[in-house]
């Protein structure tokens, strides 16, 4: 297994979540989410790949973002969108 060079490149300390009461697009959009995932370049929380609307992703895709943190309760796994691993 290769080692993430994103995981070196982030800002520290870890941005603030920009929405913590939820994902930012499903509630501007008043649609649901399943699990949440914070981007941990710039604090935006989106919807995991279970949910309907995948804003993690689509965020991870369109701004370059490649890392995001688990935004559930007793998690602090990191997934490296690029590496397709565990970080």
């Amino acid at each position: 297994m290769s080692v993430c060079e994103h995981v070196s490149q982030l800002p520290t300390p870890e941005p603030a979540p920009r929405t913590p009461e939820g994902c930012e697009e499903c509630l501007r959009n008043g649609t649901r989410w399943v699990h949440l995932r914070v981007c941990l370049e710039c604090g935006h929380v989106g919807c995991c790949d279970s949910s309907p609307n995948r804003h993690a992703s689509a965020h991870a895709a369109a701004d370059k973002h490649p890392v995001i943190r688990s935004f559930e309760p007793g998690e602090d796994w990191r997934w490296c969108f690029v590496d397709e691993q565990i970080v």
